[in-house]
């Protein structure tokens, strides 16, 4: 029997500069690699040809390792490592290594889980990868968290200063790939609910689709500076397709290193670091307050009148409202997995503000299509377009989409290309007048203000 330590790729799907896998790499045991397809989560998902799926798989294939994989329970995957005859025949699990993740679901997981292994005398080791700063890294005087951004960046850009090396640095997980050992004894492919696979199993194997319109990870892509160079003078236009990085799905499952991008914007542009600053606020708000995940931040805006039309709401799903801008945005999420940030800004604008549609229905449809979905980023844009969140635009500030089509598309390219017929009788008239919608919106929220401040 070999003693072995095990690592868990999670949201860090990647050999290069890998935090926790270096960890293991160098524990001095061989790491038996495993990924857990978490049936909690997959089973959620209502399209089965689920465009993160197979982007997740492809990570994972350019992993180019033999993995020991399951579908199921995390709990169960490792109840099953720490008990089954067989597995237990040939390794004995020392410790179980893997990088945070900060969700409220995330920690529950790993909490069961470290309980699950505890019980066994298995260790359970979590390391800071997929953000420079996490948790209570980044604190006011008084010890609690920042609820406002720009002193939360100005305290990040501090701490990040003073100490640049340590906190960006380069973990070289890539060099100690030889001490990874292959799962190559005879295994069960299932007990009870839980399916084992020693090699990275097919998309029918765990019930769904490939999407072939997915692209692998290229480490060519991942990182364009061009791009990064001019992203304060191009990122506001949806019409040029190099004018983001769209690197959000890499950041999201962890195919490029924070660190080493975190490196890149400081030589090339500061609005693109502050974009990833952002980022790494959502992430510290959905930890310190978990409730914010399910409702608003700020709690007095749990009183506003939502309307909530069906028909409407179908309408916007579809991209169908008679707002060219807010229809090219809502194809092209659904026809790519992808939405341009200013587009993201006006179309949840539009929902809340103009249909009054509860923030949580577009989260909850941004969250089913968007390739790049993260938990934190997404609850903490949408309550920001709301202006229920931690550190919000005012309620009373309200996109007219007629002057953000004026400002950022303006020649109409970005329309013409998911809304083709937008100047056609076929295109639908606007579901609603802006001005009476402005005053709607305004009197509604207002009134929920008030309704609060006379508990």
């Amino acid at each position: 029997m070999e003693k072995i330590n095990i690592f868990w790729f999670r949201r860090d799907l990647r050999l290069v500069d890998n935090a926790g896998l270096h960890a293991a790499l160098s524990s001095g045991l061989k790491v038996l690699p495993i990924f857990i397809f978490d049936s909690e989560i997959l089973e959620q998902l209502p399209n089965k040809k689920d465009k993160r799926v197979s982007f997740i798989v492809n990570a994972l294939g350019e992993l180019n390792l033999q993995l020991l994989c399951f579908y199921g329970k995390p709990q169960d995957a490792f109840e099953w490592i720490a008990g089954d005859e067989i597995m237990n025949k040939y390794y004995r699990t020392d410790t179980v290594f893997c990088n945070e993740d900060y969700e409220p679901y995330a920690t529950e997981r790993d909490n069961l889980v470290s309980s699950v292994l505890a019980k066994k005398g298995i260790g359970f080791k979590t390391y800071k990868d997929n953000v420079v700063f996490s948790k209570a890294d980044i604190l006011k005087s008084d010890g609690t968290p920042y609820t406002v951004f720009t002193p939360y960046s100005k305290m990040w850009i501090a701490k990040l200063n003073n100490n640049p090396d340590g906190y960006l640095q380069h973990f070289p997980s890539e060099n100690l790939t030889n001490n990874f050992i292959t799962p190559d004894i005879p295994l069960p492919e299932q007990r009870g609910d839980l399916k084992i696979f020693t090699r990275l199993p097919s998309f029918e194997e765990i019930g769904f689709i490939a999407d072939d319109g997915i692209i692998g990870v290229k480490k060519t892509e991942l990182l364009k500076k061009d791009i990064i160079v001019n992203y304060h003078n191009t990122r506001n236009f949806p019409a040029m397709d190099d004018g983001t990085t769209r690197l959000g799905v890499r950041l999201r499952f962890g195919t490029v290193s924070i660190r080493h991008t975190v490196k890149v914007a400081l030589k090339l542009n500061e609005v693109w670091l502050n974009e990833l600053i952002w980022r790494e606020f959502f992430q510290q708000i959905i930890f310190h307050f978990p409730y914010s995940a399910n409702g608003p931040f700020k709690k007095r805006y749990s009183f506003i009148k939502w309307r909530n039309d069906e028909n409407e709401i179908e309408r916007w799903c579809l991209g169908e409202t008679g707002y060219p801008f807010v229809d090219a945005g809502m194809r092209e999420l659904n026809e790519t997995g992808f939405m341009h940030n200013r587009v993201r800004m006006i179309t949840a604008s539009f929902l809340t503000k103009h249909l009054l549609a509860d923030w949580k229905i577009g989260e909850a449809y941004f969250a089913e299509k968007l390739l790049d979905y993260d938990l934190a980023s997404n609850v903490g844009n949408w309550q920001w377009a709301a202006g229920c969140g931690c550190d919000a635009a005012p309620y009373f500030r309200i996109f007219n989409p007629w002057e953000q089509t004026k400002k950022f598309d303006p020649k109409a390219e970005y329309i013409m290309k998911w809304v083709p017929e937008f100047l056609s009788a076929s295109y639908p008239k606007p579901i609603v007048e802006h001005t009476f919608a402005r005053n709607r919106a305004l009197a509604a929220f207002k009134e929920g203000l008030e309704q609060f401040s006379h508990l």
